[in-house]
């Protein structure tokens, strides 16, 4: 695993300074059986638990956290099937997994007032299939998927989810997403007209219901775990930087940048920081685990979902914080020089800020203070 990532990890800046999509990278991934990271061993995977493969999303971040990113629907589909009450998903698709296929998302439209209000829509045939239409937004990672995840609503108003194959007839996939940062994500635009669905291709949504499964604070938590893995990237520059150093200030405290105390301290600071929100993501994922631990029949303890909604809360809110500082810190240990276009240095602090801006983490903070003032329960929402 390490030498794919080291592979993956060398050409992040040139990557992201150029705009070069990491096809083929994603798909070693795929390919390395890393995208089956949770599907159990029984359908060919490798069984991890989930603290395993978050420690595993903070390295990857580390390496490129647009890839790290662009996987979160992936995993989360995975997930989607260990969860379902029907044998016959994991039967249906974890094999699909397991042989190396990656799954993207088109959830998000723009058009629609509330975030779930979708207009996206399937059209049943005669044949007992289905016609997939609409347009959705922020598809992150379907570009480098083999199938996509479409939340789209029947006639019936359900919310069902249609997987698709990305070559299918009447899908379009763009790569427009313009974020100052996460620039290779594949968070673009997809079309779909008139898109041939197959009767197994359709699965039931959780979307608007309410579920006993920790699946929403998995969604939080994989975001962190990106911010972490940035954090972690951060760090290991910011030593590079002052190891090649070769000139320093007048008045620094050092003759070279590497002997310099100070920029010792910066450095060692940003590596406390990486740490720090690795071993919180860690904590929260512990938390998750145990959530599931409690699974019977389908259904968890809510008391332990709950409990991991909130270690991922706190997790949020922390490393929104040391993942944009520890990007910023590193320039401290490097100079003007630093700031060079050709290194790319500053990726870590606009990704960092980039994706803490995808939850607001003060509304995650100001829901544990009221459940502490309070016991205010946390949001049962698609966002805790």
């Amino acid at each position: 695993m390490q030498p794919l990532l080291d592979e993956i990890a060398a050409g992040a800046a040139r990557r992201e300074r150029e705009r070069i999509p990491p096809y083929k990278e994603t798909r070693a991934l795929g390919r390395a059986g890393l995208g089956a990271l949770r599907v159990p061993r029984e359908h060919g995977g490798q069984g991890a638990s989930l603290r395993e493969l978050f420690a595993f999303v903070v390295r990857l971040a580390a390496a490129d956290s647009n890839i790290a990113q662009s996987l979160r629907a992936h995993y989360h589909f995975v997930e989607g099937r260990l969860a379902a009450d029907d044998e016959r998903q994991r039967e249906r698709w974890l094999p699909t997994i397991a042989a190396g296929a990656l799954v993207g998302n088109a959830t998000v439209e723009k058009t629609t007032r509330e975030i779930f209000g979708f207009e996206t829509t399937l059209t049943p045939r005669a044949d007992g299939g289905w016609l997939l239409d609409g347009v959705k937004h922020y598809s992150t990672g379907s570009l480098y998927a083999d199938l996509v995840s479409v939340a789209a609503r029947t006639p019936d108003g359900r919310v069902a989810s249609a997987i698709v194959p990305v070559d299918r007839e009447g899908v379009t996939l763009e790569d427009d997403w313009d974020g100052m940062g996460q620039r290779l994500t594949a968070s673009g635009t997809s079309r779909f007209e008139r898109v041939a669905v197959a009767a197994d291709e359709l699965l039931p949504s959780p979307i608007g219901q309410e579920t006993s499964t920790p699946r929403a604070a998995f969604l939080q938590l994989y975001l962190v775990a990106v911010m972490a893995g940035i954090a972690a990237a951060a760090a290991r520059d910011a030593a590079t930087v002052a190891r090649e150093r070769r000139r320093t200030f007048s008045h620094a405290s050092g003759e070279l940048p590497r002997v310099d105390p100070l920029i010792q301290q910066a450095v060692g600071q940003v590596a406390v920081d990486a740490f720090a929100a690795e071993a919180v993501v860690l904590a929260a994922a512990d938390a998750l685990d145990a959530a599931e631990a409690t699974a019977v029949d389908g259904e968890r303890d809510p008391d332990a979902v709950h409990a991991a909604a909130l270690r991922t809360a706190q997790a949020q809110v922390l490393v929104a914080e040391l993942a944009p500082r520890a990007a910023t810190a590193l320039f401290d240990a490097g100079g003007a020089s630093a700031t060079s276009r050709a290194l790319n240095l500053d990726r870590h602090w606009r990704n960092a800020r980039t994706i803490a801006n995808h939850n607001a983490a003060m509304y995650k903070a100001r829901a544990v203070g009221d459940l502490l003032i309070n016991e205010e329960r946390l949001p049962a929402n698609g966002f805790f």
